[in-house]
C-alpha cells in the first residue's frame, strides 16, 4: 500500500516526507484495519518529524488522528464490523495513519453515524481526548471546588475542544487566551465567557474583569514560559493541567500556594497501561454530543489528497503557531 514516510528527522525547510510503497499493516487480535478517509494534523507530529529518525533500514509513518472505514477486524476486536465508519487515534509506537490503511487497537476507536462527515470527524479525536483527560480526571468530573477555568491557547485544537467540553458539561466560567483578533473571535465562538491575551499581564486583565483568581488552568502551549503568570492567577490549592510539558519545570513557586500539577499525554493509556477502553468511550460520547449539537467539529482548513505537498503545507501551518481550530487532510477515495 502507499504511505507518506521518511527516514531521518528533519526540519520543515528540508522536508523529506515522500510517498512510499510499504507492507500492509499486521493486525493484532484486538486490532481494526481502517481505510483512511481523513486525517487531522497536530503540532506534536511536526515535533516528532523534527526529532525522531527511523531505525536503520526502516521508515517513520506519522499520523494519529483519523476517520475512515473498517476493512478488517481482528479476532478479539469486538463491537465492530467491516464497513463501519469510525474515528480514532492509535498508538504512537506503531505506524500512523498517513497511509491508505492503518492498524489500530479497537478500544481507541468509536463508530460514526452517516450524517457526520469524515473531515469533521477527523478534527475531533486528539482534542477531545487530550482536553477530556486533562480536565476530567476525577470520575469524569472537574476537581471539587473548580468554578473558574483558564484555558491557555483557547483557539488551538485542544483549547477549542476544552472550552466546548467545559461549557457543554459543567457550569464553569471559562476564560480563554488568544492574541489575535481572529483567534479571539474563534475562542468566543467556542463558548469562552471571557477572552484575554496571553502575551499581556494575565493577572491584570483578570483583575480588570473583576476576577481575582481562577481555580484551574489548562495550559495547552507555552507552559514553561507562562509558569509565573499561571502561579499568580491560581488560587491557593488550585490546579494546573498541562499538555505540553517536555522538559523540567521550576515548581518552587507551587509550594507557597500548595498547587497541584498533572500532565496529560493522549497516548499514555495505551503505551503505559490503564483503562484503554476509556478512550473509546470518550470518543463515542463526543460523537453523540456532536450529533446532538452540544459540541461542534473544529476543522477550519481542509487540504485535498494525502500527498507530500499537502502534508508539508499542513506542517507549515502547525509550526507557525497561528493555527485556529484544526487542519484536516481529506484522503482521496
Amino acid at each position: 500500500m502507499k504511505a507518506l514516510a521518511y527516514e531521518k528527522a528533519h526540519a520543515l525547510d528540508a522536508f523529506a516526507v515522500n510517498v512510499a510503497e510499504v507492507a500492509e499493516p499486521r493486525l493484532r487480535d484486538g486490532d481494526l484495519l481502517v481505510e483512511v478517509r481523513a486525517i487531522g494534523i497536530n503540532p506534536g507530529e511536526a515535533a516528532i518529524r523534527q526529532t525522531r529518525s527511523a531505525e536503520p533500514g526502516g521508515r517513520v509513518i506519522l499520523g494519529w488522528e483519523f476517520a475512515g472505514v473498517v476493512a478488517e477486524a481482528g479476532s478479539a476486536a469486538t463491537g465492530f464490523a467491516v464497513g463501519d465508519r469510525v474515528l480514532g487515534t492509535g498508538d504512537i509506537t506503531r505506524d500512523g495513519c498517513w497511509a491508505e490503511r492503518v492498524a489500530v487497537d479497537h478500544r481507541v476507536v468509536a463508530k460514526l453515524p452517516d450524517r457526520l462527515a469524515f473531515t469533521d470527524a477527523a478534527s475531533l479525536p486528539i482534542g477531545v481526548l487530550t482536553a477530556g483527560e486533562a480536565l476530567f480526571r476525577d470520575q469524569d468530573a472537574l476537581p471539587a471546588g473548580v468554578d473558574r477555568v483558564l484555558v491557555i491557547g483557547g483557539a488551538g485544537g485542544v483549547g477549542s475542544m476544552a472550552t466546548q467540553l467545559l461549557k457543554a458539561t459543567t457550569p464553569a466560567f471559562v476564560i480563554g487566551t488568544a492574541s489575535r483578533s481572529e483567534s479571539r473571535e474563534w475562542a468566543t465562538a467556542m463558548g469562552a465567557d471571557l477572552v484575554v491575551d496571553h502575551r499581556g499581564d494575565l493577572a491584570g486583565q483578570l483583575h480588570t474583569a473583576g476576577i481575582g483568581h481562577v481555580d484551574l488552568v489548562l495550559s495547552t502551549a507555552g507552559t514553561s514560559g507562562h509558569l509565573g503568570a499561571i502561579v499568580e492567577v491560581l488560587r491557593p490549592f488550585g490546579h494546573l493541567a498541562a499538555v505540553d510539558v517536555t522538559g523540567p519545570l521550576d515548581l518552587g513557586a507551587f509550594t507557597g500556594k500548595s498547587l497541584s500539577l498533572h500532565t496529560e499525554m493522549v497516548f499514555s493509556r495505551i503505551t503505559a497501561g490503564g483503562d484503554v477502553a476509556g478512550q473509546g468511550r470518550i470518543l463515542a460520547r463526543a460523537v453523540d454530543d456532536v450529533v446532538a449539537g452540544r459540541l461542534r467539529p473544529i476543522v477550519t482548513t481542509t487540504l485535498e489528497g494525502l500527498t507530500a505537498e499537502t502534508v508539508k503545507a499542513a506542517h507549515a501551518l502547525a509550526e507557525s503557531g497561528r493555527t485556529i481550530g484544526k487542519t484536516v487532510i481529506q484522503v482521496a477515495g
